[in-house]
This record gives C-alpha cells, structure tokens and sequence, in this order.
C-alpha cells in the first residue's frame, strides 16, 4: 500500500434510499443536562462481539433496555442479531451462543443500526465497561453507515464503586455486583439478559446516587469524572 492510498477518504458505505433516509433522520444528542435522574430517559446497552479485540473484532448482536420515570418500562426493549456473511465459529460462542448459522440469519447491519438509533432517540446510554460498547458501537456505526456517535455514555462499572465504595470491590464484573446487591437473574451472557442484568444494577446506583446529592445526569458525570481522575492519580 502506498502513502497515498492512507490520505484517501474511507469509502462511503452504500445505502439504498430508504437507509439513507433513515439514516438522515438521525437526531443529534444533547449534552447531559440538569433534569432529575429519575426523569432522565435512559437506553441500558449491551452488545455481544466476535471477541475482544477493539480494532478487529465485530458486533454480533445488540440487546437494550429503556429506564423511565425511575423504573425499567419492559414495553421498551431491543434485540438484534447482526447477520455477517463471513462469521465463522470463534471462542466466545461459548459466552454468548450464537453460531454461525444464528448470524447467517441475522439482520442487515445497516437496518440493524438503524433501528437501534431510531430506538436510542436522543437519550444517553449506560453500559457496563461502557468504553468497550461505546468504541465497538462506534466502529460499527461508522462502517455500516458513515454515522458519528456522539451520545453521552456512562459506565455503570464505575458507578458502583464511586456510589458503594463500602463493597471494596472496584475492579469487579458485572457478575460481582448482581451477587453484591443480591439481584436474581436468569439467564445472562447474551446482550439482552446482560442489558437487563445491567439496568437492574443502575436502578439501585440511582438510588444511592439521589442519597449522596446527585440528582441529575450532568451531577453524575461530573462526579464519575471526579471519581476517575482521583482513581488515575491514586493508581501512580
């Protein structure tokens, strides 16, 4: 490859009319404001990949779940399976159980996406180990259809620890904090039991968070932020 073939543009994904337009209905998301958190419409993500590898591996299959009015609302959920013309059968199989004939299966990437946009609206999104969605999230996004994501996301992962640090255990999983707070799940490890399990984890955090003064999103990202940088400085 030469140095100019670097400096060309990234060619655009192709989109038939009606993704175009979809597509171009997108709304931006606003910053993280000073509503109440419990008035706050929140989308819980989770996402299931080829593996773990942030350049190369993909999204199969993307599960989310809505927090309104300070509950779960059961009447918004979303599930997809991404259909990948080449996906063959890899170690984390075993995590999430999709197969290849499952992906064969799936839907377009592209309409996929876009549902899952549509879905999102303007409403942040939480995640556990959110930098890993938001990245893989990203990526997908920009292949499949040349959108930049620009949504607020916040780590559920730190905010247990910022908003329980009694529990002493920071670096735990999601597994860790369901069994912390005594949650019973069903069935998890795949994108929607995972965004559930998830959402469940983040009622209770909001619950803690109004106890300590924290009452609308933008006063919790600002104390995540808080949080981290001390955590940074700490950890030298």
């Amino acid at each position: 490859m030469t140095w100019f073939a670097w400096l060309r543009p990234a060619a655009r994904p192709s989109l038939s009319s009606e993704q175009q337009q979809r597509l171009d209905q997108l709304g931006a998301a606003p910053a993280l404001g000073e509503s109440s958190l419990r008035e706050q419409r929140w989308v819980v993500l989770d996402l299931e990949t080829t593996g773990l590898n942030l350049n190369k591996d993909q999204v199969l299959s993307i599960g989310a779940v809505v927090i309104e009015d300070g509950a779960i609302d059961f009447s918004q959920q979303f599930e997809r399976t991404l259909h990948r013309r080449e996906h063959t059968l890899a170690p984390s199989v075993l995590l999430h159980g999709l197969g290849p004939s499952a992906i064969a299966a799936g839907t377009d990437p592209r309409d996929a996406l876009l549902d899952f946009m549509a879905f999102v609206g303007d409403s942040p999104i939480l995640a556990f180990h959110a930098p890993f969605d938001q990245h893989m999230l990203m990526k997908a996004l920009k292949d499949s259809l040349g959108y930049r994501l620009q949504h607020p996301f916040l780590d559920v992962a730190d905010m247990a620890p910022l908003l329980c640090p009694q529990a002493n255990i920071r670096e735990a999983g999601l597994d860790d904090w369901i069994d912390c707070f005594k949650l019973h799940m069903g069935e998890r490890h795949n994108a929607s039991a995972d965004a559930m399990a998830t959402a469940e984890l983040a009622l209770i955090l909001f619950h803690r968070a109004r106890a300590q003064q924290i009452h609308s999103p933008r006063d919790l990202q600002q104390r995540l932020s808080q949080w981290k940088r001390r955590q940074q400085v700490h950890s030298f």
